[in-house]
């Protein structure tokens, strides 16, 4: 499958938008993932990469609009009115967070740790 068929398959709320700009949002992102890193899943990486970008520029369906498609309310309160959002950190690292606000990103991470290992040190000496 190509990267506009994949895009069109997992993103269906983006179906008012021409191919051409998908594509073109598509090639913005391309820079950002490594063909050599994500071998076969390259192409959805880049179409869900791609999804989560155009999600967070506020295209797509909105049924609640942008921001409640996008973020989760972590806190309200009435008087002198005062909204907050939030992402659940416990399975993010906090350089994700981005990611982490649409199904798209979360999608995306779970790709990324399938094919790249996180290098850890125990700050062990030689």
């Amino acid at each position: 499958m190509t990267v506009i068929e994949i895009f069109r398959l997992v993103a269906t709320e983006f179906k008012d938008l021409d191919d051409d700009k998908v594509m073109a949002w598509s090639e913005l992102t391309a820079p950002l993932i490594s063909k050599k890193v994500f071998g076969k899943l390259y192409d959805q990486a880049l179409a869900l990469l791609t999804a989560h970008r155009l999600k967070m520029a506020g295209y797509g369906d909105s049924t609640y609009g942008t921001v409640g498609d996008t973020l989760r309310i972590g806190s309200y309160s009435e008087g002198e009115t005062s909204v907050s959002f939030t992402v659940n950190q416990g399975t993010n690292l906090l350089v994700d967070a981005e990611l982490a606000l649409t199904p798209y990103g979360l999608e995306y991470l779970s790709l990324r740790r399938l094919v790249v290992i996180p290098i850890r040190s125990a700050g062990e000496a030689r």
